[in-house]
């Protein structure tokens, strides 16, 4: 364009004003800008024209991936559904056949009742012929008896029963007696098993007052002081002690929970201590356990010592008065084992001197008769047996430790001495008062008893013995014969036990006999 102007220019000498020119140059530059703005265009276009076309592309790709991933998943969960298909027909088809098979049993089943119904009424009809054939007979029978005997239905019937009863009476007896004795065989082992349910399921005052000792406190703040942080200085106890302090809402007391009344009375003189002297903690609670337990053995064989002085005997083993000392702090019912045991050592030197035996031997045997009640609980075995074989590792004559181990009868007697022990442990027992009975309740359960046994018919006499702990029933021998009696004894201690309260057992013993007297003139 520039060229053009300056041919005209040149060419035909034409002057053109500064005007004119600008506005050419104008129109060029606007055209130079138009020209470079649509190739600008025509560049992007391509550009966005090609960029359209990758993403199309990569739309289309992205597409068929997603294809085939939804078309390889459509194939898997149909060839899953194809195999649980594949299973529940074969499921189906082992019902099916089980389902016939039972199908088939139910029809042998049907048919085999069907047989066995027809069988029945057979069966039933041939009874009911046979029933009524052995009625014929029956009545054909009585006739002839009522004819031979001379006696009326009505009698022959009432002789009849009153043969069954007896019949039935007997077989009771022998049943009862069988039942009894198979009983007594395992009685031991059920004895141990109830009193064991017992012991766990108990919670009755007589336990609460044996296993549990008090202890007297001013303040409650004490009780914080016992428990200690985080409960430490009570475990402390308990550990050191060997029982279980009970810190309830019991105002002023803390309770201490043991069977051994050793272990409680240590624990108990502890912990009256420490409330005194006002420290405690772990340290101070084990030197103060420790120091009463030095002192309660000094005082354990003080005890014993002291018991074998006024059983009048000269001093034993050391063991044997460590083990009698102990018994001072063991209870039957309120009566302290450690005095009766002195007492039955008095009454065996009187009955000992009676009867012309060695009063030492039976002195000896009186005292140590309970010595197994304070062995602990690793010992297993009645208390007789227990103490008979610890005195007998220490040095006592066979003849002592014999009464000693069958004064219960554990193991017969191989000498007067266990059945002398045995009498005198009853005396001493059973004598009204010794275990917090007075005299009008004792006096009032052996009228009781007497009065049981003299209320069923063909009684002759009763009489109660050995302080309520035996019963003698003496019968009519033409009244009662020898099933009746067992039966009887059985039905007086079944009332015993339902009506009377008693320590320990009663025995019943029926007495039956016949005298024949014939005068010689």
């Amino acid at each position: 364009m520039s060229s053009v102007v300056v041919d005209v220019l040149e060419g035909g000498g034409l002057a053109l004003s500064g005007g004119v020119l600008c506005y050419l140059l104008l129109w060029w530059k606007e055209r130079s800008l138009k020209e470079a703005r649509l190739r600008e265009a025509e560049a992007m276009i391509g550009k966005a024209r090609n960029e359209a076309e990758s993403v199309l592309r990569d739309s289309r790709l992205a597409a068929e991936r997603e294809t085939l991933e939804l078309r390889r998943e459509a194939e898997a969960a149909l060839a899953e559904r194809h195999g649980e298909q594949m299973k529940q027909e074969q499921r189906l088809g082992e019902r099916e056949v089980l389902i016939n098979s039972q199908l088939k049993r139910v029809v042998e089943a049907e048919k085999t009742l069907d047989e066995q119904k027809v069988s029945l009424r057979e069966r039933a009809a041939a009874i009911e012929k046979q029933e009524q054939e052995l009625a014929v007979l029956t009545r054909q029978g009585l006739d002839q008896l009522q004819k031979l005997a001379g006696l009326t239905e009505g009698e022959a019937r009432e002789a009849i029963l009153k043969k069954a009863e007896q019949d039935a009476t007997r077989d009771a007896n022998n049943l009862a007696r069988h039942i009894t004795e198979e009983a007594k065989a395992k009685a031991e082992e059920k004895a141990r098993r109830i009193i064991s349910v017992a012991i766990q399921r108990y919670a009755g005052e007589h336990t609460f007052e044996n296993t549990t000792a008090s202890v007297a406190i001013h303040g409650e703040e004490i009780k914080g002081r016992i428990i200690g942080r985080e409960g430490r200085n009570i475990r402390a106890f308990e550990a050191a002690t060997g029982v279980t302090v009970l810190i309830d809402d019991t105002p002023g007391a803390v309770l201490l929970s043991g069977f051994d009344p050793v272990r409680r009375e240590i624990a108990r003189e502890s912990m009256l201590r420490l409330v005194a002297d006002g420290r405690i903690h772990p340290t101070r609670i084990e030197e103060v356990v420790a120091k009463v337990s030095a002192e309660m053995e000094e005082a354990i064989v003080r005890v014993g010592e002291e018991a074998v002085a006024k059983a009048g005997l000269p001093p034993m083993a050391p063991e044997i008065v460590k083990l009698l000392g102990r018994l001072h702090f063991r209870h039957s019912y309120s009566q302290n084992i450690l005095d009766h045991s002195v007492e039955v050592a008095h009454l065996m030197g009187l009955l000992a001197a009676e009867l012309g035996l060695d009063v030492t031997s039976a002195k000896r045997a009186g005292l140590l008769h309970d010595i197994g009640k304070a062995v602990n609980h690793e010992c297993e075995g009645p208390h007789a047996v227990i103490g008979a074989e610890f005195i007998k590792r220490h040095g006592e004559s066979e003849e002592v430790v014999n009464g000693v181990a069958s004064h219960h009868n554990d193991v017969p007697p191989s000498g007067p001495l266990g059945i002398l022990v045995s009498a005198a442990d009853a005396i001493s027992a059973s004598r009204p008062g010794a275990r917090s009975e007075t005299l009008t309740i004792y006096l009032k359960r052996i009228e009781d008893l007497e009065a049981i046994a003299e209320a069923h018919p063909g009684v002759e006499k009763a009489f109660a013995l050995q302080a309520g702990r035996e019963l003698r029933v003496f019968v009519q021998p033409e009244e009662i014969d020898d099933d009746r009696a067992y039966l009887l004894a059985r039905s007086i201690a079944s009332e015993i036990e339902n009506e009377l309260q008693y320590p320990g057992q009663v025995k019943v013993t029926v007495i039956r006999e016949t005298r024949c007297v014939e005068v010689a003139k």
